[in-house]
């Protein structure tokens, strides 16, 4: 996951942690050896942008990135010869022109191809970040990666209590890629218990006492905050 940052001073590139206090609660409950929370790629160099999954910026920031992109687009026009080109940023011009965004506008395989590469920011995922809310980089952080279409799934042990990202919308089979192709490979079923039934029962024995633990299969849709032990052929 890669978040760029536009126009916010205190980021530096790097690694960045999205802080959840869940996984604090859930390394006492497991009295886990440590805690792991999801890290960040955070891109500010304004020339390695084009690689973030999505931007972070202030809203006055929104204009300068539309900006940005009707400068190139513009420029394009000027010096292509393609016309499939010429035509998509005659497209792309009065809606900038209008301010409008990009992200969201449907391409074909051959347009996609063209604008590959190419730094049009306004394309990407935009999350607006309030004047009040720009001295509080943790809070930039964690917003953003929700606002930018991820959510947390939960391992815990005696090991660790693990915070993992995946896109909303992913199954129990993709949430097992990502903490090893293994699991993937070998994926049979999906322990899960919602972090909200946990707390509410108080510990993990209570709450499977209560049937709050669930088998799912490989196409389980995993919501936000899940708990899940991956049961796999190894």
């Amino acid at each position: 996951m890669k978040i760029g940052i536009f126009g916010i001073e205190g980021f530096s590139t790097g690694k960045g942690n999205i802080v959840d206090e869940r996984i604090d609660t859930l390394k006492d409950m497991f009295k886990s050896a440590k805690k792991v929370f999801i890290q960040a790629d955070i891109i500010t160099e304004s020339d390695k942008l084009k690689e973030a999954d999505g931007i972070v910026c202030p809203e006055k920031g929104r204009f300068d990135l539309i900006v940005g992109d009707l400068e190139f687009v513009e420029t394009r026009l000027e010096r292509t010869e393609d016309p499939v080109e010429k035509e998509l940023f005659n497209r792309f011009k009065p809606m900038l022109e209008k301010e409008e965004l990009l992200a969201g506008v449907v391409l074909s395989e051959a347009e996609k191809k063209i604008i590959q590469g190419y730094p049009l920011l306004t394309m990407k995922p935009l999350f607006l970040v309030k004047s009040e809310d720009l001295e509080n980089k943790e809070k930039i952080l964690f917003s953003a990666y929700y606002g930018l279409g991820f959510i947390s799934f939960f391992t815990a042990g005696d090991k660790d209590s693990h915070s993992w990202a995946v896109r909303k919308g992913a199954s129990a089979w993709e949430a097992a890629g990502c903490i090893h192709s293994d699991i993937q490979k070998g994926f049979i079923r999906a322990e899960v218990m919602s972090y909200a039934d946990l707390m509410s029962a108080g510990d993990f024995n209570q709450a499977r006492a209560h049937d709050k633990l669930r088998l799912e299969n490989k196409e389980y849709v995993v919501q936000d905050g899940d708990l899940i032990n991956f049961r796999f052929n190894k």
